[in-house]
């Protein structure tokens, strides 16, 4: 009987979750929990430190509750664009849980993929913790900040404000002869198309650089950067790169050269802080009393017995 009640439960959940992502809410369970944990009913969840924790109190944070953001995300024509898409959807729903909590920002925001063989899909999940401010109302677009709430208070001691997160993300075919190609990289038929050059290169003996696949690389890169900053600029001036990904794979062809997919996906956080203002970091200035010559006056010299020896250790490719 109990397995029967819980089974129902959870059809009636999963139904509820249904329809409010059709109505881009939250269904009134989560609504619920939310609203009690914002008005301090109950313990709640945050996934700071002891150390992050009693810094933001002393800044006057308080930590509402833990929130999410999910989606399974099924891409079809672009894997790349799929993926840009599947982040955008799991930000937004975090955003409505932070809003359900009363938040003003959501900190230590942790991006979590889930790679699996269910088809061409993929989960993609956004883990913060809301928090709220005080003397400031509830805000109807919490900024979201990837770094943890240490970072945070002190980004916001500087006068910089993590605001969000942004995605850019390109992807294009080199010498593609497949139904719908066309374009700079695409084009053309048997071996004079593009990435002709880069197959005789390839089969070459000698050292030499692949102009064609650097260009096109460099130039998917370039575009998905680009991606990036637009998608930045929306939301503040300014924007932390801190995940990168890129590919290329090679996909072989019938009576034409190999054809080359590269795909670029660039994830930052996106911050907000005023232009051209001179920051005067908390650093007082040292005077040293010593009698001999200063270390500080003379940095160059070398003052340890490690720098005399015959060996030398440095930094650098060759």
């Amino acid at each position: 009987m109990e397995a029967e009640n819980l089974g129902r439960d959870h059809e009636a959940r999963c139904a509820a979750w249904e329809v409010a992502l059709q109505d881009g809410g939250l269904p009134d369970f989560v609504s619920g929990r939310l609203s009690q944990a914002a008005a301090g009913n109950g313990a709640w969840v945050a996934t700071m430190t002891p150390a992050e924790l009693l810094i933001v109190r002393s800044h006057g944070i308080r930590p509402i509750a833990t929130v999410s953001g999910t989606c399974w995300f099924s891409y079809g024509r672009s894997w790349t664009e799929g993926h840009a898409q599947g982040w955008h959807e799991a930000l937004d729903r975090l955003r409505r849980e932070a809003v359900a909590a009363g938040a003003n920002a959501v900190v230590d925001v942790r991006m979590r993929t889930l790679r699996h063989r269910i088809g061409t899909s993929m989960d993609f999940t956004l883990i913060g913790t809301a928090v709220r401010l005080e003397r400031l109302p509830p805000s109807p677009e919490p900024v979201v900040a990837t770094v943890p709430a240490l970072e945070f208070v002190r980004l916001l001691e500087a006068d910089i404000v993590p605001v969000g997160i942004a995605v850019g993300a390109r992807y294009d075919w080199l010498g593609y002869r497949g139904f719908g190609s066309g374009g700079r990289w695409n084009g053309g038929w048997g071996w004079d198309g593009p990435g002709a050059q880069t197959q005789r290169q390839a089969r070459s003996w000698t050292n030499q650089p692949l102009m064609e696949l650097t260009d096109f690389w460099e130039g998917i890169r370039r575009e998905a950067h680009a991606d990036l900053r637009r998608a930045a600029e929306r939301q503040g001036n300014g924007v932390l790169a801190h995940v990168q990904f890129g590919q290329l794979l090679r996909r072989e062809q019938d009576k034409a050269p190999p054809a080359y997919l590269g795909r670029h996906i660039v994830i930052g956080t996106v911050i907000d802080t005023k232009a051209g203002v001179p920051f005067a970091p908390g650093i007082a200035p040292v005077i040293d009393m010593r009698d001999s010559l200063s270390p500080l006056r003379t940095p160059g010299v070398a003052r340890h017995s490690v720098y005399h020896s015959d060996v030398e250790d440095q930094e650098g490719g060759i």
